[in-house]
């Protein structure tokens, strides 16, 4: 007799569900109606620009795209106020200064705006560096306030969201995707195709990628507390 509470599944066990980029691609147009044995080899080069600038679409909504997070370090050196940071960060997320190897002494800093950095009246002044104002440039930099003094060795270290990695289709390459973001890739591109190939259905592929793409950054969140805690004292009467 058969166990209706605890039924016998079988099931994969594995997690390798990861498409190329030729295989989104198709995907893509399948869901405009054509057919990859009907594929132009210009359509196919119009793709893969499209699914670039979907990724472009990606690296500029809200949020972090949390995959591409990582920590950065750069050393710093007595009287250099200002000093060059990779083009493919998009921005810094936060950032502390290490003063000491043995044990490591970590101190946060803060970021000002331009608008902060011009107001400061002295910007040489040697110290302890405190606040950086991160200049986002083609070739993007970040300078200092205090400009580093030679108390201490000084390691910047800064947690950044960079660019995805763009997507090429040769030799059977993957997409810089998590798992949870690949339904969103697949309906951005076919809106995208859409426009150009099947205007009459832009609007149905639209509201795909618009309801995809609102599942998965939802999902892309730190699932950590978050405390508010209001500020009552002056409510106080003395």
């Amino acid at each position: 007799m058969s166990n209706f509470f605890n039924p016998v599944v079988a099931t994969s066990g594995t997690f390798n569900f990861s498409p190329t980029g030729g295989e989104f691609i198709l995907n893509a147009f399948d869901r405009i109606q054509i057919r990859p044995s009907e594929i132009e080899q210009t359509q196919m080069q119009r793709a893969i620009m499209e699914l670039n600038l979907a990724l472009v679409r990606f690296n500029t909504m809200p949020g972090q795209n949390l995959w591409t997070i990582d920590l950065q370090s750069i050393p710093l050196v007595q009287g250099s106020a200002t000093y060059a940071i990779p083009a493919e960060t998009r921005m810094i997320l936060s950032a502390f200064v290490r003063y000491s190897s043995s044990p490591a002494l970590d101190r946060y800093m803060f970021p000002i705006s331009r608008d902060e950095y011009a107001a400061i009246s002295v910007k040489t002044t040697q110290g302890f560096p405190s606040q950086y104002w991160f200049d986002r440039l083609i070739s993007p930099t970040i300078t200092f306030y205090l400009v580093p003094d030679g108390a201490f060795p000084y390691d910047f270290f800064y947690y950044r969201a960079r660019q995805v990695q763009d997507a090429q289709i040769a030799n059977g390459q993957n997409l810089e995707l998590p798992y949870r973001f690949f339904d969103a890739i697949t309906a951005d591109l076919a809106h995208r195709l859409a426009r150009i190939y099947r205007p009459e259905l832009e609007q149905q592929r639209k509201a795909d990628r618009d309801e995809a793409w609102s599942i998965a950054a939802t999902d892309d969140t730190e699932w950590t507390p978050l405390y508010v805690t209001p500020g009552l004292s002056g409510y106080y009467r003395r």
